[in-house]
């Protein structure tokens, strides 16, 4: 499969699933990235019917559809009765994982507050822990992502952002746990990209996500070109470990990531990398 064809885009809540589906198809997109929590793609409004008529526009149009959860829920919940609603919230993305046919999850490890650190990352593995058995059942597929690191004096820091956080996860013993690569948010912390993809096993990454930035910046999800982050040498470099997976754009608006594909294809190219 051309690198074109490997690079995706998430589509989050910009559109219902069945128009993303039809929107991909029109521009020989082969990869989506959806979430499953508000409005028209709320997940409570995905009866057999329409699953089945999603499978089956997944099959016409040959799109792969992947589903992502949203990282303002606090995986890492150890508060009684909430934290019970965050793993009903990630067991139901397990469950309807087969009947839309989809070929992952892609989870976070929530966030802190500081003090609680230690507390928020036991909690959160633990339930991933859960969630991952769970999905053993289900037959279905949870990425853990690198989140972005937030501001030094920020009251609420994401967990996972830096590589040694990140790591606490690996040990998950589970078919069913994999990670997902978002290497703007590599290139947000001193390891940079670099430190992340030598650290990294790329049998276990299913996805590399894409997006630009400034080397130890802030958050941005900038459109490629628009930050300093070298995709040729980002390419080569995750192309060498043998990666050939799915690459997926998340930054500005569906036009945005339609036309980088073709822009990123160009920097692996002059990189030396094999399109």
């Amino acid at each position: 499969m051309s690198l074109l064809d490997r690079i995706g885009i998430d589509i989050g809540r910009r559109l219902p699933l069945e128009d993303a589906i039809t929107w991909a198809a029109k521009h020989g997109v082969r990869h989506i990235d959806i979430q499953l929590d508000t409005a028209a793609n709320a997940i409570t409004s995905f009866d057999e019917a329409r699953c089945t008529k999603v499978r089956a526009a997944l099959d016409q149009h040959g799109v792969h559809l992947a589903l992502h959860t949203l990282s303002a829920v606090n995986v890492a919940e150890y508060s009684p009765y909430v934290g019970e609603g965050v793993e009903a919230y990630l067991r139901s993305y397990v469950d309807i994982f087969s009947k839309l046919n989809a070929q992952w999850i892609v989870v976070h490890a929530g966030y802190h507050f500081g003090s609680d650190k230690k507390m928020r990352m036991d909690a959160g593995k633990e339930r991933l822990k859960r969630i991952c058995n769970h999905a053993e059942k289900k037959k279905a597929v949870i990425l853990l992502e690198n989140l972005n690191k937030e501001p030094e004096d920020a009251e609420v820091h994401y967990l996972a952002h830096t590589l040694e956080e990140w790591q606490y996860y690996w040990d998950i013993a589970s078919p069913a746990f994999k990670l997902s690569f978002t290497a703007n948010h590599a290139h947000l912390v001193p390891e940079g990209i670099e430190g992340f993809v030598n650290a990294l096993d790329f049998t276990r990454v299913g996805e590399v996500r894409l997006a630009d930035c400034f080397a130890n910046g802030k958050e941005q999800h900038l459109i490629p070109g628009k930050g300093n982050l070298d995709f040729g040498a980002m390419f080569k470099l995750i192309e060498s470990k043998g990666f050939c997976g799915t690459y997926t754009n998340a930054f500005a608006k569906l036009d945005d990531m339609l036309s980088a594909r073709h822009y990123l294809v160009d920097q692996a190219r002059a990189a030396g990398v094999t399109v």
